[in-house]
């Protein structure tokens, strides 16, 4: 299976933007690798930590549906979620 391009929501665009994160091409090409893995072993929705970044993505449709930085003091919790990989 071809890697596949990675749509990024307009949620999780503005997610980046606030965060002054961009994401490169090495950083995209992770992403896609990572979605494609997840996709070969049927996951639905799942975390995909990126160095210091959890992003959230929807694996049929290969879409980022938000991204979070970890923070001191702060509980993030996913839920919805079959799958965790790190990129």
């Amino acid at each position: 299976m071809a890697a596949r391009p990675v749509q990024i929501s307009r949620h999780a665009q503005q997610r980046l933007e606030q965060r002054n994160i961009d994401l490169g091409p090495e950083d995209l090409s992770r992403l896609r690798g990572a979605v494609d893995a997840l996709a070969r072993r049927g996951a639905q929705h799942s975390v995909v930590l990126l160095d210091r970044l959890a992003l959230v993505v929807n694996i049929p449709s290969a879409t980022v549906v938000t991204a979070v930085e970890p923070r001191v003091g702060k509980e993030s919790v996913f839920t919805s979620i079959d799958s965790v990989v790190i990129a």
